[in-house]
């Protein structure tokens, strides 16, 4: 069995990881931390999770209190990973980082986007990025990983078969729209119900922190510089990431080829669900599940391509996609866990 720890066991993403692991047959949760509920049991907080984490307790997230994993995860906010990253790596213990504090290779551009000196720049060269469709080799032998954010995860599984072709112009249009849970679990009043409810808006239009992260993933896939605009959206969903993304075809290629090319390119992964072109994919078909759909447009037969893509950002944009990465990691079969079909409606 895989003892696994859990730092942020209170936020969104720290729950649905719960959830997942609380069903995996090779893992057992040995400790989950929060500073606010310390000695309460985790199925006193989420009463769903009753009858399957034996007894839990909420403990202090400390080196001791993890010592006896063998990977943790953090589910915590930007800047908690790294402050404990060190010590566990020197004791043998796993890392696998859901928040942004390894994701970005470039130091001075996550400080500049994040807002805050990071603690171990050191450990960022060999963090392997937690895309498993991508960097699937590099993760069988990672000690640190870095999980992909909900909004690069959507946007670059969208537009990757075409950058690896190289059959696009390399300005690229990322359209994204969120459910209100990829702001986190906390009180803030503009992702109160009362203020998302019967309402839609953008943000960040001027620059989101995932836009580096999303640009450094799409510029490695066409192996030179990528120019991306990227909006994101709020949306008055809980759960799901819709991404349109828009891409100018630069060589004659048909409908028929298009197709191809993705179907071929996803044949083998069992997350990546490439319907029918001319499709809508919908978030719902998607929720509670770590699928990835995706569906090709080509508007009038012109030269613009139309890609959509659907996520539930908690699961695949998040904790199932750690749990795909754990997979990995450790040997076992990559759906170990995951192997679930979307909640409807």
């Amino acid at each position: 069995m895989i003892n696994a720890g859990i730092v942020g066991g209170t936020g969104y993403t720290g729950v649905e990881l719960l959830r997942i692991l609380a069903l995996h047959s090779d893992v057992e949760i040995t400790a989950v931390t929060s500073r606010s509920d310390v000695g309460m049991r985790v199925d006193a907080l989420y009463p769903s999770l009753r009858g399957y984490l034996k007894n839990l307790t909420f403990c202090l997230p400390s080196i001791e209190s993890l010592e006896n994993c063998d990977v943790v995860f953090f589910a915590t906010p930007n800047g908690t990973a790294m402050l404990m990253a060190k010590e566990l790596l020197e004791r043998g213990i796993k890392i696998i980082d859901l928040s942004a504090d390894f994701r970005l290779k470039n130091v001075a551009e996550w400080e500049q986007w994040y807002g805050m000196t990071h603690t171990c720049p050191d450990l960022i060269a060999q963090a392997v990025y937690g895309l498993p469709e991508i960097h699937r080799d590099a993760l069988r032998n990672a000690d640190l990983i870095a999980c992909a954010g909900c909004y690069p995860t959507a946007v670059q599984l969208g537009f990757l078969p075409l950058l690896e072709k190289g059959c696009i112009d390399l300005n690229v249009i990322a359209d994204v729209k969120s459910g209100v849970s990829g702001a986190g679990r906390k009180a803030e009043i503009a992702t109160l119900m009362s203020e998302t409810g019967e309402s839609f808006k953008a943000y960040a239009v001027s620059g989101h922190r995932h836009l580096p992260e999303i640009t450094q993933g799409l510029t490695a896939m066409a192996k030179q510089s990528v120019n991306l605009t990227f909006v994101p959206h709020l949306t008055p969903m809980i759960r799901g990431i819709h991404a349109t993304l828009y891409a100018t075809l630069t060589n004659e290629i048909s409908v028929e080829e298009l197709q191809n090319l993705y179907e071929t390119h996803y044949a083998n992964e069992e997350f990546v669900d490439v319907l029918l072109f001319g499709s809508h994919p919908d978030t719902r078909n998607v929720r509670g599940s770590n699928r990835c759909q995706i569906a090709l447009h080509l508007p009038q037969g012109g030269k613009t391509l139309v890609i959509l893509s659907v996520i539930d950002n908690l699961v695949k944009g998040a904790a199932g996609q750690a749990v795909q990465s754990m997979n990995l990691r450790f040997g076992l079969p990559e759906n170990q866990g995951l192997a679930t079909v979307a909640l409807y409606p």
